[in-house]
């Protein structure tokens, strides 16, 4: 037993010294090497192996000549290896190092598209997904990163492209609320579904929610007992939407939203699931 476990211990340490000797042989290859493998790598598409050597040009040139463009490759890398959150981080950093870079308007955008498609990921690109019934999260991330953008950067060549996704995602923002308040209404909670609706107009007025919106205002007003209000939001839609499918030819308008439905009491506490004969 003894000369086995000499063997055993023998045979550890070789091996132990042969990987601490590989390890010390390995060849640290000149900056522009890695930088060069970097680029043929997404030029080919390899973003693995375009982000494996910006990671060696970062860690044995941290202030070479390429550092500044091999912190903003590894954003685009990470992005294109869908690692949203690395991108974001490598995004975070090149701002903090490179503030007067004549590139941080690049890096703005790549880190609001990253926090753009965050929410959603990699299942989208497989499955049907209701973006508009999601919880934007992180997308209200990506509207500050786009509105930092346009405004230190008017010009820029990405500030197009940045104003469109904010409209997308003021759109998105708003259907969420419009979903919330066509849950209430399903359940009989009018007053929820007319505060989710007022927020909508209030701060969403520029979105095509906005006039479905105003439709659940009349309608839950009057629901509620609030005549006024509610002919005050009748106005609202004539000016705002005169051709709305909620008035018919002679301009009035025809309620068709609201339903009171004979619910028994377990379908009321069971939120609709049970009780519907």
């Amino acid at each position: 037993m003894r000369s086995v476990f000499r063997v055993f211990v023998l045979t550890t340490l070789v091996i132990l010294v042969s990987a601490c000797a590989s390890t010390q042989q390995e060849e640290v290859l000149p900056e522009e090497a890695y930088y060069q493998q970097a680029r043929d790598a997404m030029n080919s598409g390899n973003f693995n192996e375009a982000e494996r050597n910006l990671d060696f040009l970062e860690t044995y040139y941290p202030f070479g000549r390429y550092a500044e463009q091999a912190q903003l490759d590894l954003i685009y890398a990470r992005y294109q290896n869908l690692d949203l959150e690395g991108a974001r981080a490598a995004a975070d950093r090149f701002l903090r190092l490179n503030p007067q870079s004549s590139h941080a308007d690049y890096a703005l955008y790549l880190r609001g598209l990253a926090s753009y498609n965050l929410d959603i990921g990699l299942a989208s690109r497989f499955f049907p997904i209701d973006t508009s019934a999601r919880d934007p999260g992180e997308q209200r991330q990506a509207f500050r990163d786009f509105s930092t953008l346009l405004n230190r950067y008017p010009d820029s060549e990405y500030a197009a492209d940045a104003r469109q996704r904010m409209i997308a995602i003021r759109n998105r923002m708003a259907n969420l609320e419009l979903e919330a308040a066509r849950y209430y209404i399903k359940r009989e909670a009018y007053l929820a579904a007319n505060n989710r609706a007022r927020y909508i107009f209030e701060n969403y007025s520029s979105t095509p929610a906005a006039e479905d919106a105003l439709i659940i205002m009349v309608e839950t007003y009057r629901f509620l007992g609030m005549d006024d209000a509610s002919n005050d939001a009748i106005q609202l839609l004539a000016i705002n939407y005169p051709d709305s499918d909620a008035f018919d030819a002679n301009m009035k308008f025809q309620p068709h939203v609201l339903e009171r439905q004979n619910r028994s009491l377990l379908n009321v506490v069971t939120f609709g699931l049970f009780g519907n004969e």
